[in-house]
């Protein structure tokens, strides 16, 4: 059961002319009704990619505001165009869209309300670019962080999330940093007001 809600996918972009197109053209665009970029300010014509694929909502920002900055426009959007759930996208193309039917269908069922995808299982980090050093680096902060947070994450740096829009409304994401420490604060969140599946 995914025919219910509306699906938007927000592509959080910066210098992403080159990988866009890609990562685009593998979005599944029979669950998903929505796609939204934004642009942070792209040295690149990152823009014009964008419109030339036909991207309905595509934001610029005037002056560049962050990692953190992008993400919360692109999921303000999101609820103002009612999505029931969001699906953050890096367009980099680090991680495919192919994996969008599932994260969709588990949040869609209540499954879970909030599905994140990892470059870390399967190894696909090291096949997909990331350097050895930062492989190391990231395997051992997320230990670090899981047992601060008393989770069992694979990753917690993720640049492919879905959430339910329910979520979303109930964290102050708003008040998160502009900068990558975003993404931390926003698990931080989920994980302290112990969001659950209704079921």
């Amino acid at each position: 059961m995914v025919k219910d809600n509306k699906v938007v996918v927000v592509l959080p972009a910066y210098n992403a002319e080159k990988t866009l197109k890609k990562t685009y053209n593998e979005i599944p665009l029979d669950v998903v009704d929505e796609v939204i970029l934004v642009d942070d300010c792209s040295q690149d014509d990152t823009v014009r990619v964008a419109e030339e694929l036909g991207i309905h909502h595509v934001i610029t920002h005037v002056n560049n505001l962050g990692y953190g900055g992008n993400q919360k426009t692109c999921y303000l959007k999101a609820l103002e165009l009612e999505a029931d759930i969001v699906i953050m996208l890096h367009p980099d193309y680090q991680y495919t869209p192919k994996l969008l039917h599932s994260m969709i269908y588990l949040i869609a069922n209540d499954v879970y309300p909030v599905v994140l995808g990892s470059r870390i299982l399967g190894r696909s980090a090291i096949v997909g670019g990331m350097p050895y050093w930062r492989y190391i680096s990231n395997r051992l902060l997320t230990v670090f962080q899981n047992i601060l947070m008393k989770q069992k994450l694979s990753e917690y740096h993720t640049g492919y999330r879905a959430f339910s829009a329910e979520v979303l409304r109930n964290i102050n994401f708003k008040a998160n940093s502009n900068d990558f420490v975003f993404d931390n604060q926003m698990l931080a969140q989920i994980l302290f007001k112990d969001i659950k599946s209704p079921k």
